[in-house]
């Protein structure tokens, strides 16, 4: 029987990583070797043998499929990759919050891409439902932001 060697001040570091850059999850490979640290939902932080998926318990597997907000027939999806902003700066209020009535063309937030602040508009009006996204969280091309309804 082969023993497991953890290095732990790897599986620290990244951890660190996880939680400065806002990721849930990133793997290491080294020869024979490989570290996976996935960041759980309620902001723990777990290392896993990459190379021995019988150790995720099978209940912790949801039975339903999560509904993708991108396909809400609402939603504001991101035209870029960057970094959210909800405000125009850190000491000023958000552009809108949750359960406000927006109107068409009405900014919702920043995206920061290459040093450039570019807007997001409302491109509909109606009521924000849900913005899911915090300020400073790294967004993906098509990803939802925002429900509008």
């Amino acid at each position: 029987m082969s023993r497991l060697l953890v290095d732990a001040d790897a599986i620290r570091a990244l951890a660190e990583i996880l939680t400065e850059t806002g990721l849930t999850e990133i793997e290491i490979a080294e020869k024979d070797n490989r570290i996976r640290v996935v960041r759980a939902a309620a902001g723990q932080v777990h290392a896993l043998p990459a190379a021995a998926p019988a150790a995720i318990p099978a209940a912790a597997a949801a039975p339903v499929a999560p509904v993708d907000p991108a396909k809400h027939p609402g939603a504001v999806t991101s035209p870029m990759v960057g970094i959210a902003y909800l405000a125009p700066d850190p000491s000023a209020p958000p552009f809108v919050t949750e359960g406000q009535a927006v109107a068409a063309g009405q900014t919702l937030m920043l995206i920061e891409a290459m040093k450039t602040f570019n807007q997001i508009k409302a491109p509909r009006a109606g009521t924000l439902k849900a913005l899911l996204v915090a300020s400073g969280d790294p967004v993906e091309f098509g990803e939802a932001l925002a429900i509008i309804e």
